[in-house]
C-alpha cells in the first residue's frame, strides 16, 4: 500500500512524494520497494504510481538504482518527452545515446565532480561542433535531479566552455554559390535532367534557391500547398526524423516557420511542366498523382522521400561541373544572399525564410557583407584603371 505524502524541501517549497510496495521481483524474490518524491501536485504523484503499477503488473518493471544519472535521466525524460516535437525528442535521445550516458550514465549522482564535468566537457568540445548543446542536455538531467531532491548541486555550473578561436587561412564554413556560380549549377542541373529524364531534381533546387526554403519543407510539399493563381507556395509543415528515425511530417519548429512565399514566373513554370511528367512517370506505375494531397516531391514509390537523396544527386552535378561543394542547405544560404545583394532588407529576408531569431539574418547579412567589402579594393582598381 502506498501513501502519498506533502512535504516541505529545503528552499522553503512544497512537494509530493510515495513510498511503495509494489510486490516481489520474480527473479530474484526481492520485495520492490520504491521512494519517488519531488512531484508538483498529488496529481503527479498518483500518475507516476499508477504507471509504476502498471509496469509490475505486466511483468516489465525493473527497480532503477535511484541514485545513479541514468536514473535521474529515464525520469528526466519522462517530463521532457512531453514538452517537444518528435523530431527533436529523438535527436536528444540519439544525443543521450552516443555522448552522454556512455560517460554518465552508471555514475552515482554524488560521485559527479566538476573536474570530471570539465574533462568530458574538453572532449565533446574536440569532436563535435555542438558540444555546448551536448553539455546543456547533462546539466539539465542534474537540474532536475536536484529537483528531485537526489542531488544538492549542479557541478555543470562549475565547468568553463571551452571556445573555438579563428583560424589564420582556415576557410569560411559558411558555403553558398554567387550569382554567376548558381547559373553554372543550373546549366549542369538541366543536362543532367534531360540525361536522366527526370525534372524532379532540377525542379527542387530551383525551388529551394529561388524561395529560401528549407529542404525537409520543400520535400513536405504537396500540389495544394502550390497557388499558381496569386504565385505563392505556402509552408505549413516539414520533413524530418521522428522516434527510431522513422520519417514523419510536423508543423515547423516556430511560428515563424510558417509563411506564404512568392514564386517568380520561371520557378512556376517548371513546377507545372514537373507536374505534368509526374502524372505520365507515376502512372505507368499505377498511380494517380492529380490529388492536391499528391508530394511534390517523392521517392520512386511515391512516398516520402529520404532526405539524404537530393544530397547525393546534388553531388553528382557539382562533381560533373567543376563546382565547389556545398550541401543542400547551401541553396538558402545562396538564396539569402543574393536576396541580399538585391537590396533586400533584413527584415524582409527574415520574414521569407522563416528565421524566429533576426540574429541568424544578422549573421547571414554579417557575413554577406564582409565578404563585400574584400572585393572593394579590386572593385575601385578596375573602375580607375590606371
Amino acid at each position: 500500500m502506498a501513501n502519498i505524502k506533502k512535504y516541505t524541501k529545503k528552499d522553503g517549497s512544497t512537494a509530493y512524494m510515495f513510498q511503495a510496495y509494489l510486490g516481489t521481483d520474480p527473479n530474484t524474490g526481492n520485495r520492490i520497494r520504491v521512494t519517488r518524491q519531488g512531484f508538483r501536485t498529488k496529481k503527479e504523484a498518483t500518475i507516476a504510481l499508477s504507471r509504476l503499477k502498471l509496469e509490475v503488473d505486466e511483468g516489465c518493471f525493473i527497480k532503477a538504482n535511484d541514485d545513479t544519472f541514468q536514473a535521474a535521466y529515464e525520469l528526466w525524460l519522462e517530463q521532457y518527452r512531453n514538452t517537444v516535437k518528435e523530431s527533436t525528442l529523438n535527436k536528444t535521445i540519439q544525443l543521450f545515446g552516443k555522448h552522454i550516458l556512455p560517460a554518465f550514465g552508471s555514475m552515482k549522482l554524488d560521485k559527479i565532480s566538476v573536474s570530471f564535468c570539465q574533462k568530458k566537457v574538453n572532449e565533446w568540445f574536440g569532436i563535435h561542433s555542438k558540444y555546448t548543446v551536448i553539455k546543456n542536455y547533462t546539466s539539465s538531467v542534474l537540474k532536475f535531479a536536484i529537483r528531485m531532491d537526489l542531488l544538492k548541486s549542479n557541478p555543470m555550473d562549475k565547468v568553463t566552455l571551452p571556445r573555438r578561436m579563428a583560424e589564420v587561412g582556415k576557410e569560411d564554413g559558411l558555403k553558398y554559390f554567387d550569382k554567376m556560380e548558381l547559373q553554372r549549377f543550373f546549366e549542369g542541373s538541366k543536362e543532367y535532367a534531360e540525361q536522366t529524364n527526370n525534372l524532379l531534381y532540377h525542379t527542387l533546387f530551383r525551388l529551394l534557391a529561388f524561395s529560401g526554403m528549407r529542404k525537409g519543407e520543400a520535400l513536405a510539399l504537396t500540389w495544394k500547398d502550390l497557388d499558381f493563381t496569386n504565385e505563392t507556395v505556402t509552408i505549413n509543415k516539414t520533413l524530418t526524423r521522428g522516434l527510431e528515425s522513422r520519417l514523419i511530417i510536423q508543423t515547423p519548429k516556430t511560428a515563424a516557420g510558417k509563411r506564404a512565399i512568392a514564386l517568380d514566373p520561371i520557378t512556376l513554370s517548371m513546377l507545372s511542366t514537373w507536374r505534368k511528367q509526374q502524372a505520365m512517370d507515376f502512372l505507368k506505375l499505377g498511380f494517380n498523382t492529380m490529388s492536391g494531397e499528391q508530394l511534390i516531391f517523392p521517392n520512386t514509390k511515391n512516398e516520402l522521400m529520404v532526405p539524404t537523396k537530393p544530397d547525393k544527386v546534388l553531388d553528382k552535378i557539382i562533381k560533373r561541373n567543376d563546382l565547389k561543394r556545398i550541401t543542400v542547405h547551401g541553396f538558402r544560404h545562396t538564396h539569402c544572399s543574393l536576396l541580399f545583394e538585391a537590396g533586400a532588407s533584413i527584415k524582409e529576408v527574415q520574414d521569407r525564410l522563416g528565421h524566429s531569431d533576426i540574429k541568424v539574418t544578422m549573421n547571414i547579412y554579417a557575413h554577406v557583407t564582409e565578404k563585400a567589402k574584400e572585393k572593394t579594393a579590386e572593385k575601385f582598381a578596375k573602375y580607375v584603371n590606371f
